[in-house]
């Protein structure tokens, strides 16, 4: 496979510039081409400039660092994104990556020949998997079901449901590390050898399961038919039950 490693932190001493080494040594130990995007190293810009006008840009009206990059995602077969977990969301400069580079005709905005919106489960990066790596520094409880702070599952929502399969990708589990603040050498050991395991399976497991937008699970007004998931609410209803 050809894996693009996204990489978010402005430390690479940090744990999380070591899982990244790691994660690097071992995709390509098992034989996979890789390039990476280090964004701090790259000191990437992160502000999006004047608005575009309403329709598709020309490769030409984009700037080279952007054009770089969706290169580098056309190229993908897998797009690992990694960063720490810091007030909810992404670091700036990763959401500035996703606003510059996930542009009109690439990330949104793309058309199928009938005049159908190609998003949610379709669009110009359908096809290609993504795989979240972070770091947090709640401890795992308190990001569970009824954690403090919610559901690991509904914070990276608007990440796995919103961006990546919004443009297309199929969105894998996460990998997550928690308590990153304190980690000793034996959970550093643990949470490596977790990673590496699911760098195994990159090519194989199965994504999250949410529903398409053009599958058939939504009404003209986007909305879930009333028998599926009758009487639920919540972003849970936005995944195809179990079995």
């Amino acid at each position: 496979m050809n894996v693009l490693w996204v990489f978010a932190h402005p430390e690479p001493r940090s744990l999380s510039g070591a899982l990244r080494d790691d994660g690097l040594r071992t995709l390509r130990a098992l034989g996979h081409d890789v390039r990476e995007s280090d964004l701090y190293a790259m000191k990437w810009n992160p502000v999006a400039g004047a608005a575009t006008p309403a329709r598709v840009p020309t490769r030409g009206e984009l700037s080279p660092d952007v054009v770089a990059e969706q290169d580098k995602l056309r190229w993908a077969d897998a797009v690992v994104v990694q960063f720490p977990l810091w007030w909810y969301g992404q670091p700036a400069i990763l959401k500035g990556w996703f606003d510059r580079v996930f542009v009109k005709g690439f990330g949104y905005g793309v058309r199928a020949e009938d005049g159908r919106t190609l998003r949610y489960g379709e669009g110009r990066l359908a096809g290609k998997r993504a795989m979240v790596v972070l770091t947090a520094g709640a401890r795992e409880p308190a990001m569970g079901p009824r954690g403090v702070n919610g559901s690991l599952d509904e914070v990276l929502f608007p990440l796995h449901h919103g961006t990546l399969f919004y443009a297309g990708m199929s969105v894998l589990p996460p990998v997550a590390v928690y308590g990153a603040d304190r980690v000793p050498d034996d959970r550093f050991a643990e949470a490596r050898e977790s990673l590496r395991e699911r760098l195994r399976t990159l090519e194989t497991a199965e994504p999250i399961p949410f529903r398409t937008q053009n599958g058939g699970d939504y009404d003209d007004d986007l909305v879930l038919r009333p028998d599926r998931a009758p009487g639920a609410a919540g972003l849970g209803i936005h995944l195809t039950p179990a079995g």
